[in-house]
Parts: C-alpha cells; structure tokens; sequence
C-alpha cells in the first residue's frame, strides 16, 4: 500500500474484538472510557491491527466536557440525581447522551499512517457504512446528518424516517483512532430525551451563553426495534456486526489484555477521575470513580 492509496478498515481487516461482558475490571462506568483510550493508544502502536470495542451500561447519563460550562450546571445535575440517573464525563468532546441496557455503545478503533491519514469524514464514514450494511436486509434508509433538537447533534447522527437512532463520534490519540457509535436498539428512547430535555432547561434556563446547547425534541429520535418494527436485543447487533466484518473477509480474534494495555488502562481511568473531579467538583459522583 503507498501513501496515496486509501485502506478501507471494513475490509480484509483483522480485529481484536473487546466485549465489557468479558472484560477484567470491577469498574463498570470509567472502564469502558479508559479501556477504549488504552487500545487506541496500543493499536495506533502496532499498525497492524484493528479493534472494535463493545459496552453498555445501566441506566448512565454521558455528559461531554462542553456540558461543564452550562451557567447553571448544580441545577442540570440536580434534576439527573432526582431522577436517580448517575452520570460521568467522558473524556471527549461533544454533549450529553443517555445510557442504559438497551442502548450499544461501540468503537471501530484504527492505526494511522503518519503520511496517510484518516480524515474526519472518513471516519465517520466506516461507521455509517458498517452500520447500513449491518441493517441492510431490513430495508429502511440509513441516513446521515444532523438532527439538530436531537440530544448531542451532529453531522453525522444516523437516522430513520427523519428519526435518530445514533450519534457518531471521534478521538484521536497519537496514531490510533477511534470511531465511536451509541446506537439506541430498544427501551424508552422517549424517557431518555425527555431526561436530557429537562437536563438542558434546568442548565441554560434561557441565559445567553456562547455554546450552544440543544433543545431536545423527544419525538425526534427512537429506536431500531420501533424504526425497524423488528425484536431485537444488544446482542443480537453485536452479531450482526461481527457477521458483517466476516462477509467483508475481516478476521474478528478475541482482544487480549495484555500488560501494556493494562499499564495504559490504569494510568487513562486515573485521568478520568481527575478530570471528573476537577470539572464536576462538589457535584462528582465518587462512587462511580472507585
């Protein structure tokens, strides 16, 4: 391959496959974020390798570092622990998302050459085409762009019939890459943009401020199982997945942990705690940092 040629990921790829059903850590909230620093840092080392990374969680609101700065973030966070929803900040960019058992969080992590880099299109691009062929036999449009009072908005949100079932985003770190999805597959994608809806008033509560923040439209985004009038569980999209990278002549190994990538673990959940602590201060919820 020379520099000017392009590599398609989705093809003749060999993945290590990272599932958190599997995984060896007793955190179940910060391990999934720090997990997926350490095998961007590993892979972008190696070159030779891909990884996809599978999680969820219980019920979890993500919130983005830029949902630190909302002027009345107490308020916004007084309304999640009314409702006995935990939530975190990850170490990303972007805004809040909800989380629970039927939502599949999940990561295509990629090396990068230093003379042939993956554009942000092209990543968001593996992702979205991953995910309608995945879906592809249940012929419905995926589309990509933004559904803007959506909960975390942007370009590439995959949606439905105008209804969002997805956001993507991106981290970079050295030469790896992860491409990350949540996909919302069954439960109450309603109570959960309501949620953030609430969320958002109680945080801005009308002050002119210079981010933006989304007015959420509850009835804006749903589900695979509604979208698709389909039963479906997380797990059965897991398989899907893999069965798609396979007919792509993709190799899916199980991920090992190896030392390194348990060295690198250990030192990226510490990085998280810090951060919630410093951002999130009084209002951190160290139960989850343990």
């Amino acid at each position: 391959m020379t520099s000017f040629q392009k590599k398609d990921f989705l093809t003749n790829q060999p993945y290590a496959l990272y599932d958190a059903v599997s995984m060896p850590f007793k955190n179940q909230t910060i391990s999934h974020f720090a997990l997926s620093d350490s095998l961007t840092t590993v892979i972008g080392k190696q070159q030779n390798k891909a990884a996809i990374h599978f999680w969820s969680t219980d019920p979890l609101v993500i919130l983005g570092m830029m949902d630190t700065k909302l002027p009345y973030l107490s308020d916004g966070l007084a309304v999640l622990k009314v409702n006995n929803q935990p939530y975190i900040v990850r170490n990303s960019g972007g805004l809040a998302v909800a989380s629970d058992s039927g939502v599949l969080n999940f990561s295509l992590i990629f090396p990068e050459e230093a003379a042939n880099r993956i554009t942000i299109d092209e990543g968001y691009d593996f992702m979205y085409r991953l995910v309608s062929e995945t879906l592809k036999d249940y012929n419905k449009k995926i589309e990509a762009y933004e559904i803007s009072d959506s909960y975390c908005p942007g370009d590439f949100d995959l949606s439905i019939n105008g209804k969002k079932i997805a956001g993507i985003a991106q981290r970079r770190l050295k030469n790896g890459v992860a491409i990350m999805i949540y996909l919302s597959v069954t439960g109450n994608q309603n109570k959960r943009a309501q949620l953030l809806q609430d969320f958002y008033a109680a945080g801005v509560q009308n002050k002119q401020v210079k981010w933006h923040f989304p007015k959420i439209d509850p009835e804006v985004m749903g589900t695979l199982e509604e979208l698709l009038d389909a039963q479906l569980t997380i797990q059965d999209v897991k398989e899907k997945i893999v069965q798609t990278l396979r007919k792509r002549d993709c190799i899916i190994e199980p991920g090992e942990y190896s030392s390194e990538i348990l060295h690198l673990y250990e030192d990226s959940k510490q990085k998280m705690i810090d951060r919630n602590l410093q951002m999130l201060k009084e209002n951190a919820q160290k139960e989850l940092l343990i």
